[in-house]
């Protein structure tokens, strides 16, 4: 996807997550942007990696700093949390441009938004990094992911492990009709 396109995606999907009451951080934004590259299938063409808090693209990182150089995005502090990323007029502008760009992936955007949109960061960081164990242990059992998870992320207790396993087959079972 070229980088117009993923402006107007990228900011579109930054919506999205507001309107879902997503606190919009970028945390919140690179847990969702995983999903819904790499299960939905939306060339973002990131790299993410294993990270502190689950998978991380530095990527990612850079491009939101340029969307906020080009006028894009704005930080809105949120005293005394942090900051959210928040879209400005002029990214509305650039998603008018790619009608048909956001028409293929809107479905795909608002799912991940429906579904994450309003997780704290603990339960991001579950979910993203459980569905990171599920893609390296594709046929692995719930209890065999789970300990995954739990060796990278020792802090995850068994039964919040399970639980975020459990979530990720159901998002990934519902997201199939999304993406054949």
């Amino acid at each position: 996807m070229d980088r117009h396109k993923k402006n107007a995606v990228l900011t579109y999907f930054v919506q999205a997550l507001w309107d879902k009451r997503s606190w919009a951080g970028e945390t919140h934004i690179q847990k969702a942007a995983y999903f819904l590259q790499e299960l939905l299938e939306v060339p973002l063409g990131f790299r993410f990696m294993l990270y502190w808090y689950g998978p991380f693209s530095f990527d990612l990182r850079d491009e939101l700093t340029g969307l906020r150089g080009d006028g894009l995005l704005r930080l809105r502090p949120q005293r005394p949390y942090g900051f959210r990323y928040e879209p400005t007029d002029r990214a509305k502008y650039v998603q008018g441009g790619f009608p048909k760009t956001l028409a293929k992936y809107h479905d795909r955007i608002d799912f991940i938004a429906d579904r994450l949109g309003d997780k704290n960061v603990k339960a991001l960081e579950r979910l993203a990094t459980g569905y990171y164990v599920t893609r390296k242990l594709p046929d692995g059992t719930t209890e065999e992911r789970a300990a995954e998870l739990i060796k990278i992320k020792p802090h995850v207790d068994l039964s919040g492990a399970v639980a975020a396993i459990r979530e990720v087959d159901e998002i990934i079972g519902q997201a199939q009709v999304l993406v054949h």
